[in-house]
């Protein structure tokens, strides 16, 4: 079935901010007694405001120690409640500090899903559970099919999750088994064995790899092995804690050429690196924007931010089942609607297929040629080439290939050859290979 895909949220208008931020003025002064309170308090030590009373209809709690000890603060406006309803994605930015170390970083909290998305959430574990929309959760989870794994059962297999989320909508055992080895919010972590993992644990597992499988993601390719992912950090209840990053590519749009240039290299890498690789996991991006790639302020290096959509075909296993027309290259289709960050994809032919260009096309349409639209402008990352490399057309001429390519596997060679050119454009003699063949030994599999 194919996909067309738009961005997940909508953004205001000028005159609905305009009214949003009038609004707001009117309640800051009504509601001023409030307002100090919440400024002088830090509800990230709350446990309710943490929503820590749900689990384990919840993300973890590895990291509750150091939300209730007060380790964990909001920066400045993100203390006002008030502001939560243009807050729509629930991401906040805080400050973190260990008393041995002295000093504090940046991490930002997610609640992996709007207010809207919860409720349902907690509606739909309660109709499972007792066909009411309203309940003690903590009773229900075990009555719903979270709590199916419970007891002495030995693995996570494919039969018991395929389809919960992008993540393993065609998942192998292998890659079950890493998820659960490297799940990071049990004590005993390291074990594929799913009998190793307390009930609750086992639930709040199978819960986050259905609502929002990030942390999973971020936890089974971490940034420290080489995977340009932000690093995941801990949960409390329903907060979860990543490392903060830098700002987000559309910050550099209109950043110098040499600079964009650099990024671009980087993002062609990235999709290189997703889709080959020793471990023979793909993993393609199907929520590709401006919005979900961050930049670090010293190293300047590229990080995926948001990782809830990426599914996961194992290689390996394609090759051993060979599925019809598995060894057949697979062409993305172009797909130019009118809509922002929109992408057309098979979820099954990713997982059936062993060559696949999703992760070029995907950059390279939506991020880098002419045809990326973002916030209202159009010409992509590369936008007002210099003059030189304009007349010389043959920058435009990749893009253009790699984006919409004219020529059958059109797409492989343009991308190949344009991670080259990036790379000579940008003097960039950083070693161009993946990144992860000189990690693949030193890794856990």
């Amino acid at each position: 079935m194919w996909r067309l895909v738009p961005p997940k949220l909508g953004r205001l208008s000028r005159s609905l901010k305009l009214a949003a931020l009038g609004s707001l003025l009117v309640l800051m002064v009504l509601h001023s007694p409030s307002l100090l309170a919440s400024w002088q308090r830090n509800e990230l030590a709350d446990r309710r405001f943490l929503q820590l009373n749900k689990c384990p209809a919840c993300f973890g709690t590895s990291w509750c120690r150091r939300f209730l000890n007060g380790q964990v603060v909001f920066e400045a406006w993100g203390r006002l409640r008030l502001l939560d309803f243009l807050n729509v994605k629930n991401v906040y930015f805080a400050q973190y500090g260990e008393p041995r170390e002295g000093g504090r970083r940046r991490v930002v909290l997610k609640r992996l899903g709007s207010q809207r998305e919860l409720a349902q959430l907690d509606q739909s574990i309660c109709k499972r559970a007792t066909g009411r929309p309203r309940c003690d959760l903590l009773q229900a989870m075990p009555r719903t099919e979270f709590a199916r794994l419970n007891g002495d059962v030995r693995l996570l297999t494919p039969e018991a999750v395929e389809g919960w989320s992008d993540l393993v909508h065609c998942p192998s055992q292998r890659l079950l088994d890493r998820l659960v080895r490297r799940y990071a919010e049990t004590k005993d972590s390291g074990s594929f064995l799913l009998r190793n993992l307390k009930d609750s644990e086992r639930m709040q597992l199978l819960l986050t790899l259905a609502f929002n499988p990030e942390p999973l993601v971020l936890q089974s390719f971490p940034s420290d092995e080489g995977w340009p992912f932000a690093k995941y950090l801990g949960a409390c209840g329903r907060m979860v804690a990543v490392n903060y990053v830098g700002e987000e590519l559309w910050s550099y749009f209109n950043a110098p050429w040499e600079k964009r240039v650099d990024l671009a290299w980087q993002l062609m890498e990235i999709a290189e690196q997703l889709t080959n690789n020793d471990f023979e996991f793909a993993l393609y991006l199907l929520d590709v924007s401006f919005d979900n790639f961050a930049v670090g302020p010293r190293d300047g290096k590229v990080i995926i931010v948001d990782a809830e959509n990426v599914l996961v075909a194992d290689k390996r296993l394609i090759r051993q089942n060979k599925p019809e027309n598995w060894d057949v290259w697979y062409e993305s289709k172009f797909d130019d609607c009118d809509k922002e960050a929109c992408l057309s994809f098979s979820k099954e032919i990713l997982c059936a297929r062993a060559t696949v260009d999703h992760n070029y096309y995907a950059v390279c349409q939506n991020l880098l040629s002419r045809h990326a639209t973002w916030r209202g402008t159009s010409g992509g990352l590369l936008h007002d080439p210099p003059s030189e490399i304009a007349k010389d057309g043959r920058l435009e001429a990749l893009l253009d290939e790699c984006a919409n390519p004219k020529k059958r596997y059109g797409r492989f060679q343009a991308a190949k050859e344009l991670r080259e050119y990036l790379a000579q454009l940008s003097n960039n003699v950083r070693y161009s290979a993946s990144p992860m063949k000189c990690l693949a030994k030193i890794q856990k599999p």
